[in-house]
């Protein structure tokens, strides 16, 4: 039997806002249109983006950059991505045009009233205008204008609707790189990250649902890389195989909405396969309000020790659930849950 070949990589929408951006403002500040640019992500890479829409009008330039998701099944894959720039006072500022989504409720990332532009992809936009400006001898005070023709239609297919962000989609991405897996694919990467922990006689490994809470929890523990175990969404498919395949100890960590769901039941995190119970989440905080928040971090606004009350029920829940290993040892657990910027809200061992 042949080998699958490797699922290709692809590019957030953030990344493609930041090579639009560079694209544009390269030809508002007197130079040609590139055919390509290139730029640098949150971990060095750099990658090159082709450019597929040029415009310029008295004052403004803008750029365009077709998302390329890979084999990631993205609802953005093949969104023309644009960036319009024009010269303003007072540093970078942000605005949604047609297809980017408006925030209108609490809880995310940005504030109600702001484009749906995360901070990252933000900070590379801007990191982007100050390094232009400063080869440029220009003032980096830019407005940066993202549109996504289509973005409204698209946005029906997400969550953004039933989180308050209305007219479009977001301008999202962590690492600027979309990483594909099949479902298959990823649980087996699980797998053989416990068989090689296992083989290196570790007695302590962890399983993160992202970039942040691994690096926290790396950190706490002082773990190494052989024991961070890329379980992502995939809760069920760590903890199910750690049963027949035991480590005595195992931190599980995470931002508050994925570990809340881990703690009602949930194994498999996606955001379209499971989702937070807030009247439940209500009850167990003992803050009626909570019941009508929109998103977990707006709960943890509300009621301070939420990050801890998540973090116990869940250490509940995942010890009586899957702390009895098939060979009859006892699995440790801890959780640890953080928010957005990986301040720990809460520990539970």
């Amino acid at each position: 039997m042949s080998t699958p070949a490797p699922l290709r990589r692809g590019w957030t929408t953030g990344a493609c806002a930041t090579a639009a951006t560079r694209a544009a403002l390269l030809r508002l500040w007197g130079g040609d249109w590139p055919e390509t640019v290139s730029i640098t992500l949150p971990r060095g890479e750099r990658p090159v983006f082709a450019v597929a829409h040029r415009a310029e009008g008295p004052g403004w330039a803008e750029a365009g950059i077709v998302k390329d998701a890979g084999d990631d099944p993205d609802v953005t894959h093949g969104a023309l991505i644009v960036a319009r720039v024009r010269e303003a006072a007072g540093g970078v500022s942000f605005r949604a045009g047609e297809g980017v989504g408006m925030v209108t409720k609490p809880g995310l990332p940005v504030p109600p009233g702001e484009p749906a532009i995360n901070p990252v992809p933000r900070a590379m936009m801007e990191e982007a205008v100050v390094e232009i400006a400063a080869d440029l001898a220009r003032a980096p005070d830019v407005e940066i204008t993202i549109s996504v023709p289509g973005g409204a239609a698209l946005a029906e297919r997400t969550w953004n609707p039933r989180l308050g962000i209305t007219g479009g989609i977001s301008i999202l991405g962590t690492t600027g790189i979309v990483r594909p897996f099949s479902c298959a694919a990823w649980i087996a990467s699980i797998h053989r990250g416990v068989d090689v922990a296992r083989a290196a006689g570790l007695s302590h490994v962890a399983g993160c649902t992202g970039a942040t809470s691994e690096r926290v929890v790396q950190a706490l523990h002082r773990l190494p890389d052989h024991a961070m175990l890329d379980m992502g969404d995939f809760a069920g498919g760590l903890l199910k195989y750690l049963v027949k395949h035991p480590v005595p100890r195992v931190t599980i960590g995470g931002g508050i909405g994925k570990i809340t769901k881990l703690a009602q039941g949930a194994v498999d995190l996606h955001s379209a396969r499971s989702q937070v119970d807030f009247a439940a989440l209500a009850t167990l905080s003992g803050v009626a309000d909570i019941a009508g928040a929109n998103t977990a971090l707006e709960a943890a606004r509300l009621a301070p020790d939420l990050g801890q009350r998540v973090a116990e029920a869940a250490l509940a829940r995942l010890s009586e659930r899957f702390g009895n290993a098939a060979d009859g040892s006892r699995i440790a657990f801890d959780v640890v849950v953080i928010d957005r910027g990986g301040a720990v809200l809460g520990r539970a061992s």
